[in-house]
């Protein structure tokens, strides 16, 4: 198989990574890209060669895509969408009281459903934790008030 061909096809999978995204076809098409560039390099390898050094580079390829991957799905603000997580360590003041274990707080425009020990309307509370929806809270003494 010509150089070129091996270079056409890499292209090629690694454009069809843009229209069937999630298959991984990138580290194929670049299998493929090397195996070109090889070829290119040192002429005069038989079809049986050509696919074993395809499936070598596409072998490596297919580690380096996972780390790659693995790298790029971090993130340095990991509560970004997970609103009740950010609360937590806030002191808030209790709008309706904490009766059977559940209660409302009001933390900027939003009211809260507060799960933590019976308090009174009024009383400030830590936010300790959230669970789904709720946010888990202890009473506190003293503190700064966010609302």
């Amino acid at each position: 198989m010509s150089p070129w061909l091996w270079l056409a096809a890499g292209i090629v999978l690694a454009a069809l990574e843009m229209v069937v995204s999630g298959v991984y076809l990138l580290w194929i098409g670049l299998g493929g890209i090397a195996t070109g560039i090889l070829l290119l390099a040192i002429p005069g390898f038989s079809l049986q060669r050509q696919l074993v050094a395809f499936a070598v580079f596409a072998a490596a390829a297919a580690p380096v895509g996972a780390l790659v991957y693995r790298r790029a799905g971090r993130s340095d603000a990991p509560t970004l969408n997970r609103r009740g997580e950010q609360l937590v360590g806030r002191t808030v003041t209790l709008d309706e009281a904490i009766v059977n274990g559940a209660g409302r707080a009001r933390i900027g425009d939003t009211v809260w459903r507060v799960l933590g020990p019976d308090l009174p309307a009024g009383s400030r509370v830590r936010i300790t934790g959230s669970e789904g929806a709720a946010l888990s809270v202890v009473g506190e003494a003293s503190g700064p008030t966010a609302t």
